[in-house]
Parts: C-alpha cells; structure tokens; sequence
C-alpha cells in the first residue's frame, strides 16, 4: 500500500475572493490538491504534516497568462532566444513548447515572486506565430509541468510582423497583407478539414493540421494587437471563420473599444505596463486603461510579457493599478482568477477551495502593497520557496 500523506496549512490568513474579505483558516492537501477547509483540520487526519503559516495572509498562487519565460532565456545572449521563427511569417506549425527551458533563471523568480502558473510561447514577429502552453513555474520536465498544451493559437497584427518583414518587402508590407495571411491560412485548412473528414487526404500537413483546434473551438485563438483598428480586424477574421474562442493580447489602445470587446465577450490580456512607449502602438499606454476595461464588464487580466518586463513584477503592476482606482479585489482577479478563465484553466487554478490546484502564495503583510514580501509559495501542495532559503 502507498501511503500519501496528507498536509496541513494552519492558521492561514486566507483572502476569499468571492467575498471580498480575509477570513482564517486551515488548508488540507492531498496529492497536490486542495481536499478541505476550515478550522482545526488537525483533528481530522492522523499524522499529517502541519506547516504553521502564523497568521500569514494566503492568497492563490499569481498567474501570468501572457509570458515567454523560458523560451526568452535570461543571461543566454541569443542562442537562447527561440520565441521567433523568422525563416517564414506564417509557422502555425510551431509549439512553444519544444523551445522552453525548464532552467531559465527566470523561473526561480517567478516562485520567488509568487508566481505559480504562467502561460509561454511564441513571439509576435510572425503574422501566424505557432501555440503557446500553459504551465507551472516549478520543476525541471517541462512536460511533467505543464497543464495544458496547446493552450492557444498565436497571431499578430500591427508594427511587429510589419517591422520583422515589411521593411525587407516581403509579405506583410501592410495591414491588409497581415490579415490576408490569416486569412488564406484559414482558408486552407477549412478545405483540409473537408478533405480529411471525407476520407480523401493525400498526405498530412502538419501546418493545417496545427489550425484545425482554433477553428473547431478548441482552444482560442490568442492575438497580439496594441491598436483599436487591430483588434476590430481580428474580431472581424474570427467571425469570418466562425472561431468562438478568441483573446487579445497586450490591447494597449483596447480602452477605445471597450463596449464592442463587452459586446464580442472578449478578453484582454492586458500590458506589459512598466515599459517606456519605444514604439508607435504604446503611445496611448496608460495605467488607467484597464480600469476602464474592467468598469466596462471587460474580464480583463494583467501581464508582464516577460522578459519585456521581469516577471517578478507581475504583483508590483497590480500593485500600481490601485492608484489609478482599480478596486482590491479586482486587482487580485486581475493576476489569479481572471487570468487562469482566460487560460481555460480556471477548474484547477486561480482560486483556494476545495478540488483546485495547491499552488499558494503566503505574505507577510499586504500582498498589493510592494514593502510585503512572499515569505512562501506552494506549488502542487509542495513547499517550493521559503524566504531567505531559496
């Protein structure tokens, strides 16, 4: 017989999100997930560990859901740089996950920061950039941390692809030659889709092959756009191809069409924030924009983008965000809940009940108040950082 033991998190300081308040409890964790909550759990299992939190505030573990931790390695120069495939603009082959590294020094900031989950993958140099993973900070096998995979299609519009391959005359020169591209690619593989499905495939493509999720609905379609015209375009390709999953990522100008993102039901992903305005599309970049986006009925999540900004500065942006008026629970949606609904991902992660992942961050003091340290994170219901051990 296997004996799994059971530990317990006591007295922790746990914020409930629904309820918008702190209430006291302990934590039960079996197997890496959470199996009960209340008082004095001790009582209700025999010998399990007990980790003594001191009355610590306990929130859910911070989730990125727009990064490229790992596969933009740190203190590498660029042999470790393998978010874009610059050989061709349209690579909807690629899977992020086949270029992170799992060793990344960035990782060990992530848990150090509190963060728990994050979402990786291709860059937004090519119109059609490949699919991105969603997956855990913690661990060496990057298979063995991740928690879904393909976990969305990316596409970019706007400077990027224009500025990658534009100024060399090659397809996208305009607007109009991105979303051409899109479009064709699409329209290829409805017709593979008709053909496979009536027996008639020559041969498999594995770039159509790569499309047929986002066009059957089963993972979104993730599309980097800064400006309001680019994101009226991508909400405008995905009904042409009937696509009902879709999020925009970064949506620096996503403030000018708030109501009509209400309207479509689409989320943004929003940032990175703590970056200079070093090209065109950043020149509306405001902290304010996302109060607006959420005051509008917009879910809305906050991003670092890193390494474009550290990814150890996901909680400081939250942080920022309350001085422009974003409530303190909508704050802390912004970097748990919201961000892992926009991942697909919220029946594991983002909340702390009962059945969720135990991935946990405890502070010492107020978590959106930036002289509070993580004195723990818990990923999976393992202890994986204790402040001044790490």
């Amino acid at each position: 017989m296997i004996f799994v033991k059971i530990t317990i998190l006591k007295n922790g300081v746990l914020y409930d999100l629904e309820q918008d308040k702190y209430n006291m409890k302990d934590v039960a964790i079996k197997d890496g997930k959470i199996i009960e909550l209340g008082e004095k759990l001790e009582n209700n299992y025999e010998e399990a560990e007990i980790i003594n939190l001191n009355e610590k505030l306990v929130l859910p573990g911070c989730i990125d859901c727009h990064t490229h931790l790992g596969i933009i390695e740190e203190c590498t120069g660029k042999i470790g740089i393998d978010n874009n495939e610059t050989s061709n603009p349209v690579t909807p082959h690629l899977n992020g996950i086949d270029g992170i590294n799992p060793f990344d020094i960035a990782f060990k900031d992530a848990v150090r920061a509190g963060v728990t989950c994050v979402m990786s993958g291709p860059g937004s140099n090519n119109v059609v950039g490949g699919r991105n993973v969603v997956l855990k900070t913690y661990g060496t096998i990057i298979d063995k941390m991740t928690i879904k995979n393909p976990a969305g299609f990316k596409i970019s519009l706007g400077e990027n692809p224009l500025s990658t391959y534009g100024i060399n005359d090659k397809c996208p020169v305009t607007r109009m030659g991105a979303a051409a591209l899109i479009r064709e690619l699409f329209m290829r593989t409805e017709d593979y889709i008709i053909r496979k499905e009536n027996n008639k495939l020559k041969e498999r493509d594995i770039r159509l092959e790569a499309v047929i999720p986002v066009l059957k609905g089963r993972i979104p379609l993730r599309v980097h756009a800064h400006r309001a015209d680019d994101i009226v375009t991508a909400i405008r390709i995905a009904e042409e191809f009937n696509i009902c999953k879709m999020v925009i990522e970064h949506g620096t100008e996503a403030h000018l069409v708030k109501s009509y993102l209400k309207e479509k039901k689409v989320p943004v992903a929003y940032g990175p924030l703590l970056t200079p305005r070093i090209k065109m599309e950043l020149k509306s970049r405001n902290y304010s924009s996302i109060v607006e986006l959420v005051e509008a009925g917009v879910k809305t999540a906050l991003i670092t983008d890193h390494p474009y900004n550290s990814i150890d500065c996901l909680r400081t942006v939250a942080a920022i965000t309350l001085a422009r008026g974003l409530s303190f629970k909508d704050a802390i949606k912004a970097i748990t809940i919201n961000a892992a609904e926009i991942l697909n991902c919220e029946d594991r992660i983002g909340k702390i009940e009962v059945g969720y992942d135990a991935d946990l961050a405890v502070y010492d003091g107020d978590p959106l108040d930036i002289k509070s340290k993580v004195t723990n994170t818990i990923i999976n219901g393992k202890v994986v950082y204790t402040a001044n051990e790490y």
